[in-house]
């Protein structure tokens, strides 16, 4: 087993397969509850952790990509940057090349393959990372800009903010979803922890999710929220998936009203401290393993 120090250390992402889920009121608890942590707002569409924790911004950073430039003059149509391109952002129309900002993924392959080395780089601006503090939590918060066709630039650079986070506990709250910018959010996470409703349209969201922990070959567990007692038909997991239930969230209209003011339950009510502080101890055993 683990010291504590160790089980505390871990990088844990927190999933769920469609918003509204309850991600972020548990991401937002867990790390206020941990006090000393970090908390990585991944969801770059749409973040709104820091409407939780109203941290002090200490600094505001544009992110950039690099986007292909073209010199018409030495251009010669040969088309290989064209054929290269999977993303469809190069076409030659015309008697020039056209470049499509829009949908480049910024993969850099068309510099590559051009034999005249007519096409060079130039910076785009494609969003922002905010960092900033709220009692002990170190807040990182990114957002893309509209039309962007992918976050994980962002996303990346979200998660650099907490290179030094190496002896503390670190909560990544993940887009919705199974797509590349989730990839991207738990790419290096320790364990993954799922949020579910306890509803047919859960479980269908959850098996997305579960296999992408799965192909990512990451440890996991899973936390029901909005639980209303009777019958659950996310209750045979653990026989089915050999997955742990680590908890469940109760449907509360007290903690439901606090979270749709964008409060922090456990800085709010003692009782709600002490059920996440309860939760994130089974959660840092589980994690430990």
């Amino acid at each position: 087993m683990k010291n504590l120090e160790d089980k505390r250390n871990k990088k844990i992402a927190i999933l769920s397969g469609k918003g509204g889920a309850g991600k972020t009121l548990l991401a937002v608890n867990l790390a206020a509850v941990a006090e000393n942590a970090y908390y990585l707002d991944c969801d770059v569409e749409e973040p709104n952790g820091h409407l939780f924790f109203k941290p002090e911004w200490e600094l505001e950073e544009d992110v950039f990509v690099k986007i292909p430039v073209v010199d018409q003059s030495i251009c010669d149509g040969c088309r290989k940057c064209v054929e290269f391109c999977r993303f469809n952002a190069l076409a030659y129309v015309n008697g020039s090349l056209k470049i499509f900002e829009d949908i480049c993924h910024s993969c850099g392959g068309c510099l590559l393959v051009c034999p005249l080395k007519a096409l060079t780089e130039k910076d785009k601006q494609v969003g922002k990372v905010f960092v900033g503090n709220s009692e002990g939590v170190r807040v990182v918060s990114g957002m893309v800009n509209v039309g962007q066709a992918s976050g994980s630039t962002i996303i990346k650079e979200v998660l650099y903010q907490s290179k030094d986070s190496t002896n503390t506990p670190t909560f990544i709250d993940c887009p919705p979803g199974s797509a590349c910018n989730v990839m991207e959010s738990i790419s290096n996470a320790d364990f993954c922890l799922m949020v579910l409703e306890p509803t047919i349209f859960g479980r269908h969201n959850f098996e997305m999710v579960y296999e992408l922990v799965q192909l990512f070959n990451k440890p996991s567990a899973v936390i029901i929220n909005k639980s209303v007692g009777g019958y659950n038909p996310l209750e045979d997991l653990g026989d089915k998936k050999g997955l742990k239930i680590l908890g469940k969230i109760p449907y509360d209209t007290e903690l439901s009203k606090l979270s749709s003011n964008a409060e922090i339950a456990v800085r709010e009510n003692p009782k709600y401290k002490q059920f996440f502080s309860s939760l994130l101890e089974k959660i840092y055993r589980e994690a430990s393993i």
